[in-house]
């Protein structure tokens, strides 16, 4: 019985160690699969590494979005200057306007702003009526004021629509390619047979600086898009007041023509 017992137990023993040696070699061999998928990872994480090291569509969004806040800055730095101009120089004309003038005085003044636009309208519609200042000719000037007025707010807002497509836009462009890069990075998880969180987090990382690219272009074109309205509004403020600035021109016109007339019945 001994030598049996001896032989069975030989035997028991060898297995155990032929089972521990196969789960050797494959901790092993996953240990090994574990280590390439971690070399062949990126290891520059930071943004421009992201960028480089991000799928081409992911890389598509980021390019994108870059360009998208490219041009909000830039819209705002030509309307910031031109919204200040063309109100300093519409200041100016409304002072004018509040002299004892006449609209024949002003008709050879060279129009460089709204207001200047709005002075010659008017003056030209005098023109078409040979300066007869009829009961018809200040509808007709006002109809002439509302389209030049119209038309420099049209002008004074151009370029502001783009800030408000960037502000709506962005965020989504911004989530697509975040969910994107999500979806490559879990295909990825899958091919390296690893959850180890050194192989998750570069892919996810690279995914989430497409979102937060989407942000930094949305949230600055939302706060300069009201800060332009806002300034354009004034602006618009302005050219109404003009209007009713030349309608009064308009009216004191008529009233010294008419006393005019009556000076050479007499």
């Amino acid at each position: 019985m001994m030598p049996q017992f001896r032989v069975a137990l030989m035997i028991r023993t060898s297995a155990w160690r032929g089972v521990a040696a196969a789960a050797l070699l494959l901790i092993g061999s996953a240990g090994a699969e574990a280590a390439n998928a971690l070399a062949t990872l990126p290891r520059d994480l930071s943004p421009w590494g992201m960028f480089t090291n991000a799928d081409i569509v992911v890389q598509v969004v980021m390019a994108g979005l870059a360009l998208a806040s490219l041009a909000t800055w830039t819209v705002w730095l030509s309307k910031t200057v031109e919204l200040r101009r063309e109100t300093a120089r519409a200041r100016v004309a409304l002072a004018s306007l509040e002299t004892d003038t006449t609209l024949a005085a002003l008709r050879d003044t060279e129009a460089q702003d709204g207001v200047g636009e709005l002075i010659q309208s008017a003056a030209r519609e005098a023109q078409l009526s040979g300066w007869n200042f009829d009961d018809d000719f200040k509808e007709r000037v006002a109809l002439r004021l509302e389209r030049t007025e119209a038309a420099m707010s049209r002008k004074i807002a151009r370029g502001t629509g783009i800030l408000a497509t960037i502000g709506a836009v962005a965020p989504f462009v911004g989530l697509f390619g975040t969910v994107w890069g999500i979806m490559n990075a879990f295909i990825g998880i899958s091919e390296a047979h690893t959850t180890n969180l050194a192989v998750v987090a570069p892919g996810i990382a690279e995914a989430l600086l497409a979102t937060a690219l989407g942000l930094v272009a949305a949230v600055p074109a939302v706060v300069i898009y009201n800060y332009l309205v806002r300034q354009i509004a004034n602006y618009r403020a302005l050219l109404g007041d003009a209007s009713a600035q030349v309608l009064l021109l308009v009216s004191r016109d008529r009233g010294r023509s008419a006393r005019l007339m009556a000076r050479a019945a007499e």
